[in-house]
């Protein structure tokens, strides 16, 4: 049964940093793109960034762009999301999500697999 367990999420201060990680299981993973979105209360789930699935791509939302970057070790089955300058408004549950394809995608439903999500919490 495919996995992706998110980790790393934690509580830090305006401008701290924070590195997530995906890891999957039974997966091919070298096939799969992966992409991190993020969940605030009260808002719907928003794209945050992708990786293609040979790392040679990615994607950030504009209003992160400055401050992440995704890569990933298809040796591990992991992926990771370094955010820095973090905000109060970056406060969400992180997911990742895995996509059979060789492009880049930024949309909710073009993910095959989804883990359980991370809670980052950036207070002021």
């Amino acid at each position: 049964q495919v996995q992706l367990v998110e980790s790393g999420g934690g509580s830090v201060q305006t401008g701290g940093s924070l590195r997530l990680s995906c890891t999957a299981s039974d997966l091919t993973f070298g096939n799969y793109a992966i992409g991190w979105f993020r969940q605030a209360p009260g808002k719907e789930r928003e794209f945050v960034g992708t990786i293609s699935s040979r790392g040679s791509t990615t994607y950030y939302t504009d209003s992160m762009k400055d401050r992440i970057i995704i890569s990933r070790d298809n040796a591990k089955h992991t992926v990771y999301l370094q955010m820095n300058s973090l905000k109060p408004e970056d406060t969400a549950v992180y997911f990742c999500a895995a996509a059979n394809t060789i492009v880049v995608p930024t949309t909710f439903n073009e993910y095959d697999y989804w883990g359980q999500g991370t809670q980052v919490t950036v207070s002021s």
